[in-house]
């Protein structure tokens, strides 16, 4: 993910849900993901958890499901990911 986006995404989120998420907390969660996290339905929902908890934003189970069928249908590579993270942020 290109380094403008991703301080964009992360200023939006921030600007969105009102919330100070630094760069190093999604650094942290970041380094923990690999392929098969994105591919594993209960490792994506952990990770989902995770990221909700660090944004102090409650996730609905329907959100939950709609971002694992996001990502089940991408496969998650770098341009999907950049993909969805703008749609994310229409919403």
């Amino acid at each position: 993910m290109s380094k403008d986006l991703s301080k964009d995404v992360l200023n939006a989120i921030n600007k969105k849900t009102g919330k100070g998420i630094s760069e190093n907390s999604v650094k942290k969660i970041a380094s923990g993901v690999t392929a098969s996290t994105m591919q594993d339905e209960a490792e994506l929902r952990k990770l989902i958890k995770q990221v909700s908890a660090m944004a102090k934003v409650k996730v609905t189970d329907s959100t939950v499901n709609e971002i694992v069928k996001a990502v089940k249908a991408t496969g998650m590579n770098v341009s999907n990911m950049e993909s969805l993270m703008k749609m994310m942020m229409k919403k």
